[in-house]
C-alpha cells in the first residue's frame, strides 16, 4: 500500500470524525432526568417533565387511584417556559391592607374588564417578566353560588397577579340537589388540576371568603398553612385554637402525607377539624400569618340547601386515626361530568354518588 493511499484514507477518516462532532454539538443533549425540582428551589426555565406509566389508561369517570401512576406522579405536565429571570421571592407590587367592598349590582362584565386582562383560558396566569417559584392550583368548593364567586373572582386575580404566581383557578361543581360534601370535592379538584399542570402547591379556599391583605401569599410553606387566620366573622380571630376552615395550602408532598380530605363528611361541619386532626398525626404542625395579615372577609349568606348540618359526623372526629389511611384521596369515587373552561376559571362538575 503506498503512501498516496494511506493519507487519503486518513484525510476521509478525519472528515467523518468532523462531520460526527459537528451533528453532535447541535443535537439537544438534555438529560430530563438530571433537573430535581421541589419547594424552596426554583423552577428551571425549561418544561418540567412527570413520569407516566403507559400501561395505565384515562377514565375521567373513575377515582384518584386511576389517575396517577404507581409512583404517586401526576399526569399533568408544565409548558416550555422562555428564558426569563426568576421571580423575586417577595413580590414588588403587594399594596398590603386592602378595601374589600362587595357591590351587589357589580356585572360579571365589570368583573372581566377588572380582573380579566392578562388571564389565559380557564382562569390560567403566568407572570409574563419572570419566572414564578409557586405553581398554586385554587380550589373552590362550589354549588348555588354564582354571586358570591363574582365577588371572588373580582378581587382575588388582581391579588393573585400581584403576588406572581404561576396559577389556575378550579371551581368544583356538585352535580345534582344531594346532600353537599365539601371535603370531597376538595379531592376532587386535587385531582382534576394535576391532569392539566404540574402543581406543586394547593389553596383549598371557600368561595365566601376574600382576603383583606394581599401580602398573604397563596403559596405553600413547610408546614401546612391555614391563611384565613383572622375572619371578619370571628371577630378577626381563631373561634378555637385548632381551627382549620376557610382557606389553607398543601404543598403536593403534605396533601398525600395525610390521604387529602376525607370523603365521608357529608353536610355541613366536621371536616376541617378532622383535616387539622390528619395533619398533627402525620407529625406536622399548622402555620398562619400574624392576624393583621390573616385577615378576611366573609360574604354574608344563609346556609345553603341540603348543607344542613348533620350531627353525625361530630362522632366521625374521634376516628379520625383509625379512618384517615383508608378515607381519603386513595378512596376517591367519582363521576366527571364535564369541564368547562370559562375565562376567568375552569368550572368542574362532578356527580359525587351521594347517600341517597
Amino acid at each position: 500500500m503506498n503512501k498516496r493511499y494511506l493519507r487519503l484514507l486518513v484525510v476521509t477518516a478525519l472528515l467523518a470524525v468532523s462531520y460526527r462532532v459537528t451533528v453532535w454539538m447541535h443535537d439537544d443533549h438534555t438529560d430530563d432526568d438530571d433537573t430535581t425540582t421541589g419547594f424552596g428551589s426554583p423552577p428551571p426555565p425549561t418544561p418540567n417533565r412527570v413520569a407516566v406509566d403507559p400501561s395505565v389508561e384515562e377514565d375521567p369517570g373513575l377515582g384518584f387511584s386511576d389517575e396517577i401512576n404507581h409512583l404517586g406522579l401526576p399526569r399533568g405536565s408544565s409548558p416550555p417556559l422562555p428564558h426569563l429571570p426568576l421571580c423575586p421571592s417577595f413580590p414588588p407590587k403587594l399594596e398590603g391592607p386592602l378595601r374589600i367592598e362587595f357591590d351587589w349590582t357589580r356585572t360579571m362584565d365589570d368583573v372581566h374588564k377588572e380582573s380579566g386582562p392578562g388571564l389565559q383560558e380557564g382562569g390560567r396566569f403566568q407572570p409574563p417578566d419572570c419566572i414564578s417559584q409557586h405553581k398554586v392550583a385554587i380550589i373552590i368548593p362550589f354549588r348555588n353560588r354564582a354571586q358570591h364567586l363574582k365577588h371572588w373572582l373580582y378581587y382575588l386575580h388582581p391579588i393573585l397577579k400581584r403576588q406572581q404566581l404561576d396559577y389556575g383557578v378550579y371551581v368544583i361543581h356538585q352535580h345534582g340537589n344531594g346532600t353537599f360534601n365539601r371535603a370531597k370535592l376538595l379531592n376532587v379538584g386535587f385531582v382534576e388540576a394535576l391532569k392539566e399542570y404540574a402543581y406543586d402547591c394547593f389553596v383549598f379556599s371557600d368561595v365566601d371568603l376574600v382576603p383583606m391583605n394581599d401580602r398573604n401569599i397563596y403559596r405553600c410553606h413547610d408546614q401546612p398553612r391555614h391563611l384565613s387566620a383572622a375572619m371578619d366573622k370571628f371577630g378577626f380571630r381563631l373561634p378555637y385554637k385548632t381551627y382549620f376552615g376557610g382557606v389553607v395550602s398543601l404543598s403536593r408532598e403534605q396533601y398525600m402525607r395525610i390521604n387529602g380530605f376525607p370523603n365521608e363528611f357529608w353536610g355541613w361541619g366536621g371536616e376541617d377539624d378532622d383535616m387539622y386532626s390528619r395533619v398533627m398525626y402525620k407529625k406536622m404542625e399548622v402555620s398562619r400569618p400574624d392576624n393583621r395579615v390573616g385577615m378576611y372577609k366573609m360574604v354574608r349568606h344563609a346556609r345553603d340547601l341540603h348543607n344542613e348540618e348533620n350531627p353525625h359526623n361530630a362522632g366521625k372526629l374521634g376516628l379520625t386515626r383509625l379512618t384517615m389511611d383508608a378515607d381519603g384521596i386513595n378512596s376517591l369515587r367519582y363521576t366527571l361530568k364535564h369541564v368547562t373552561k370559562h375565562a376567568l376559571y375552569t368550572m368542574v362538575t362532578v356527580d359525587l354518588h351521594g347517600p341517597k
